[in-house]
C-alpha cells in the first residue's frame, strides 16, 4: 500500500494538464508548445531524408495553398503550417507536431477532387490542432515513468524506445477514436474554408476501396490480408458507418450557400503524375527491376516480390522466409571489394569468399558465418559500392536459397539502350470519357501487367465496376 501511494504521489507530481484548443477537454499532456514546435523541426528533418519531396514546385505550391486555406480556419490558426508532397507511392499521408504535414504522391493519385485534397489535409490538421501526437507521447512517457519508478521498488525494469513509438504514430495513425476526432474536425475546417465537408465521406470511400482491393488480391494469392494502411479500419462502407457519420455530421451546421469540390481544376493539376515507382528510386516490372539514373537492371526468380524504398531494394519470396536486401555506398578505392566487404562486417567471419566478374564490374562475395548464415556481397561501380545482405527466416539454413541469392546478386548489369524505356515511370494522363467507352476498353492499353482495369476504376472512384460518363475527365496510366 505504501509502494502504491508513493507511486499516485510521484505521477501526480509529473502529471500537466493542458485545455485541448480543439475540443475545449482537459488534456494530460507533458510538454509545452514550445517543445511541440521545436520536437516537429526537429522531426521534419528526419522525415525528409526518408521522403524526398516530389520534383513539381507548382504541385507542391498548390498543395501548400488548398492546405493553408484549410488551416486558417482551424484551432490553430497561428501556426505556421508546412504542407509537402512526398515522392513515394505508398497510399499515405501524416502529420508532424507544430505543423509538419506531409501527403505521399500515391494518395494524391486517387484522389479526384480539390475538396478531397482539402479534406486529407484537413483531416491531418485536426490531429495537429487536436495535439494528438502530443497527448500520444505523453501517455507513452507517463507509462515509461511509471514503469521506471515500479522498478526502483521492484527490481523489474521497464524501459521503452518512446521514439519509435512516436514514430510509428506519425506515420501509421493513432487508433480509431483520434482518427475519427481528426475526421470531424477537418469537417469542420471544410465547411469554415468553403469545401463540401461531405468530401471527408468521399476520401474514406476512396481508402475502403483501396482495402477492398487488397483484399480481394491477398485472396487470389492465397495469402491473409495485409493490416490496415493510413487512416485505419472500417468495418463497414463509410456510408454506413455510424460513428463517421456522427463526428462528420455537426460540420453541415456550418455550411454556406456555396461549397466548391473543384474536381476539373484538380484533375488538371495531377497530369503527368507518376504513379507507382520513380526514376529517383528505380522501376519495378514484374521480377524484373531498372534504374535509369544508377544505369542497372537486377532480376529476382519466379514469384517473389520487391520492396523499392529511397534507401534500398529488397527482394523476398511469397512467404516472406527469404529475402535479399541492396544498398547503395560510397566505394573505397583504397580498398579491393573483398577488404570493403571484410571492414564492413568488423569481427564477424567470412567464408567461402570468391571473386565476383559483372563485365568489367569487379566484385566479392561470402558467406557471414553465424546463427544465422547470411550471404553477401559487393560489386564496385565508379564511386559506388553496391551491398547485397541476403538471409532466410526461421529454421531454415542458407543453402535452401543460396544458389537463388546468387543468382540476384550476378544478375546486376548496366542497361542496355533497348531497357532505357523500361526504367521511365508510368505517369497519369488525362482524356474525355466518349459515349460508350468502356473502362475495360480503357485498360487494353494500361502499362500495368496485371489489374490493369481495376486500377483504373480505383483511381476514378468507379471500384469495382462503376463506368464514366459521357465527357468527364478520366486518369489513364501511360
Amino acid at each position: 500500500m505504501i509502494r502504491a501511494l508513493m507511486l499516485c504521489l510521484f505521477c501526480g507530481w509529473l502529471a500537466g494538464c493542458a485545455v485541448n484548443p480543439a475540443t475545449g477537454r482537459t488534456d494530460f499532456v507533458m510538454m509545452s508548445e514550445r517543445q511541440e514546435l521545436d520536437l516537429g523541426a526537429r522531426y521534419n528533418q528526419e522525415i525528409l531524408k526518408q521522403y524526398p519531396r516530389y520534383e513539381d514546385a507548382k504541385l507542391q505550391a498548390y498543395i501548400q495553398r488548398v492546405g493553408e486555406r484549410v488551416a486558417r480556419s482551424s484551432h490553430r490558426n497561428q501556426l505556421n503550417y508546412v504542407f509537402t508532397l512526398v515522392d513515394s507511392p505508398d497510399v499515405n499521408a501524416f502529420a508532424l507536431p507544430g505543423g509538419y504535414i506531409y501527403i505521399h504522391r500515391g494518395l494524391l493519385a486517387y484522389l479526384n477532387s480539390e475538396a478531397e485534397l482539402a479534406a486529407v489535409l484537413g483531416h491531418e490538421v485536426g490531429h495537429v490542432t487536436a495535439r494528438h501526437s502530443v497527448r500520444q507521447q505523453s501517455q507513452s512517457t507517463a507509462w515509461g515513468l511509471l514503469g521506471q519508478a515500479a522498478a526502483i521498488g521492484t527490481g523489474v525494469g521497464a524501459v521503452g524506445d518512446l521514439t519509435n513509438v512516436m514514430g510509428n504514430a506519425f506515420v501509421r495513425g493513432y487508433g480509431r477514436d483520434m482518427e475519427l476526432e481528426a475526421d470531424g474536425l477537418g469537417a469542420q475546417y471544410l465547411a469554415r474554408s468553403g469545401y463540401d465537408p461531405q468530401a471527408m465521406i468521399e476520401v474514406v470511400k476512396v481508402l475502403k476501396a483501396q482495402e477492398d482491393f487488397a483484399r480481394e488480391q491477398a485472396a487470389r494469392r492465397g495469402e491473409a490480408p495485409a493490416a490496415g494502411g493510413y487512416h485505419g479500419l472500417f468495418d463497414t462502407h463509410p456510408d454506413n458507418d455510424r460513428r463517421l457519420q456522427e463526428v462528420i455530421g455537426p460540420a453541415s451546421a456550418l455550411v454556406g450557400s456555396n461549397q466548391e469540390v473543384g474536381r476539373d481544376s484538380f484533375l488538371q493539376m495531377l497530369d503527368g503524375l507518376v504513379f507507382g515507382d520513380s526514376a529517383a528510386s528505380g522501376i519495378r516490372r514484374g521480377r524484373h527491376f531498372y534504374h535509369g539514373e544508377l544505369d542497372f537492371t537486377l532480376t529476382y526468380p519466379q514469384g517473389w516480390q520487391l520492396v523499392n524504398r529511397p534507401d534500398v531494394l529488397i527482394g523476398h519470396t511469397q512467404d516472406e522466409q527469404a529475402f535479399i536486401a541492396m544498398t547503395l555506398e560510397a566505394a573505397d578505392k583504397q580498398l579491393s571489394p573483398a577488404e570493403f566487404l571484410r571492414r564492413r562486417v568488423g569481427n564477424q567471419r567470412l567464408v567461402a569468399g570468391e571473386d565476383l566478374r559483372v563485365g568489367a564490374l569487379q566484385g566479392y562475395t561470402a558467406v557471414l558465418q553465424g546463427q544465422s548464415a547470411r550471404r553477401v556481397a559487393v560489386i564496385y561501380r565508379g564511386d559506388s559500392a553496391y551491398l547485397f545482405v541476403a538471409a532466410v527466416k526461421g529454421r531454415a539454413s542458407l543453402e535452401t536459397e543460396d544458389q537463388r541469392f546468387l543468382e540476384v546478386i550476378r544478375s546486376y548489369r548496366p542497361l542496355k539502350a533497348s531497357e532505357r524505356k523500361l526504367a521511365e515511370p508510368v505517369r497519369l494522363h488525362l482524356v474525355r470519357a466518349k459515349a460508350g467507352q468502356s473502362l475495360s476498353a480503357l485498360a487494353k492499353d494500361s502499362p500495368l501487367p496485371a489489374d490493369g482495369e481495376a486500377q483504373l476504376r480505383l483511381l476514378n472512384g468507379l471500384y469495382p465496376s462503376g463506368e464514366p460518363r459521357p465527357g468527364e475527365w478520366l486518369k489513364t496510366l501511360r
